[in-house]
């Protein structure tokens, strides 16, 4: 018997992507891709530019389309729904540029995230309840904002930013959240705080990460995936990668 669409199943992966293929007038920037996120892990996607690493993570989110192919989250078919309700299914992005609201304090850019005023009724009708208030705080201490919360957001530093923006995710508790190149520009101190907050919030969702850094990477992967125009070339541990000759191949050219 089937699972009924949008179950939870413990030993199925959290986002099992079959066969997916698109094409860009006749360029498969992502060529018969078959990719699983497991429960409780975080799986980090590297290659070089051009690989097709963000153009994977734009077709999970649903801002791009499939030509062929399947992404199925929590079993529910993800090719076929719209962008937002992709995001209430459970499903969160961050980009490689921080997307807050600068002119906003810390705890307005996450209260704006809270689930209940995103609609258009539920932002009319919002309040300042305690269980916002306490998740806001909450989810401040988790991304080293505790002290920034009445802060204007635009006078953060660069990585502060960033976390604020993961922040905004967590804020809607997504299972799956994804991340592209969530370190660049991040101070040294920075990177190793970020490698903190990622391994803390891997625990109970799945974390998708795509990342040029290697020595960032090590500290995080629980499964590495590497893409080569639009293929994957390996995948396992990182120190498996990373003797893979054919991966040396590609990152050093011999």
């Amino acid at each position: 018997m089937s699972e009924p669409i949008g179950m939870k199943n413990p030993n199925r992966p959290v986002l099992a992507i079959e066969g997916l293929t698109v094409s860009f007038d006749g360029f498969k920037a992502v060529d018969d891709l078959n990719l699983y996120v497991d429960r409780n892990q975080v799986h980090v996607v590297i290659g070089p530019n051009g690989a097709g690493k963000t153009t994977v993570l734009d077709l999970i989110c649903g801002k791009t389309k499939s030509t062929s192919g399947s992404i199925q989250f929590n079993n529910m078919e993800l090719t076929k729904l719209k962008e937002y309700d992709i995001v209430r299914a459970g499903v969160g992005r961050k980009f490689q540029t921080p997307s807050i609201y600068e002119n906003l304090s810390v705890f307005e850019n996450l209260e704006m995230s809270f689930p209940r005023g995103r609609k258009v009724f539920g932002a009319l009708t919002f309040q300042r309840s305690s269980d916002v208030i306490q998740r806001v705080e909450a989810v401040a201490a988790e991304i080293f904002l505790s002290e920034n919360l009445y802060q204007q957001a635009d006078l953060l530093s660069h990585g502060q930013k960033q976390w604020l923006e993961i922040g905004m995710l967590l804020m809607q508790d997504p299972e799956l959240l994804m991340l592209d190149e969530p370190v660049a520009g991040m101070s040294v101190s920075e990177r190793e705080k970020t490698a903190d907050l990622l391994n803390r919030i891997s625990k109970g969702r799945s974390v998708l990460v795509i990342e040029h850094d290697m020595e960032f990477v090590k500290t995080i992967a629980h499964t590495v995936t590497v893409l080569h125009q639009g293929k994957i070339l390996a995948a396992g541990s990182m120190e498996s990668v990373q003797s893979n000759p054919k991966v040396i191949e590609v990152y050093l050219g011999h």
